[in-house]
């Protein structure tokens, strides 16, 4: 789970409320270059300072905690750009609808995964392949109707 911090100390930055590159890297687990790559995609905007070198502020930390929970989800960067280009209310739900369905899929992928190591942890049998619940959900990841094959009987 993220957590964001946006209490910015004067010691990571030298002032002015900003971040460098390697403190927001440091922050959030992530290498540099994946900033680097962010940024010339268009995700990040962080500010120069005299030198040229990037400084990120309090929104800079909240979209980059944006994109980690956007990826999280499972938005690859393209749409999270998409999404982050948008107001439209109606565009956003074009842009997340997919979105949706593919977490919907993925839950339900992990819900059945989960439910056949559960019949093993459950399954009194010494061998897991004879219990009937087990058989079941492998008939039915077969393409069964829960009927048991007689090849090899």
């Amino acid at each position: 789970m993220l957590r964001l911090n946006v209490d910015m100390k004067s010691s990571e930055d030298g002032g002015a409320g900003t971040l460098s590159i390697g403190a927001i890297a440091a922050r959030f687990g992530l290498a540099t270059h994946v900033l680097r790559h962010w940024e010339a995609m268009g995700l990040l905007h962080p500010g120069r300072d005299t030198g040229g070198r990037r400084r990120y502020g309090a929104d800079d930390l909240t979209r980059v905690a944006t994109i980690l929970a956007l990826k999280e989800a499972g938005l690859g960067l393209t749409t999270i750009g998409s999404l982050s280009a948008t107001v439209d209310r109606a565009t956003r739900q074009e842009i997340l609808r997919p979105a949706a369905e593919e977490l919907r899929s993925r839950i339900a992928a992990a819900q059945a995964s989960l439910e056949l190591v559960e019949g093993g942890l459950n399954c009194e049998h010494d061998d897991v392949t004879q219990c009937p619940n087990y058989r079941r959900l492998i008939a039915e990841r077969v393409g069964g109707s829960g009927s048991q094959s007689r090849a090899g009987s």
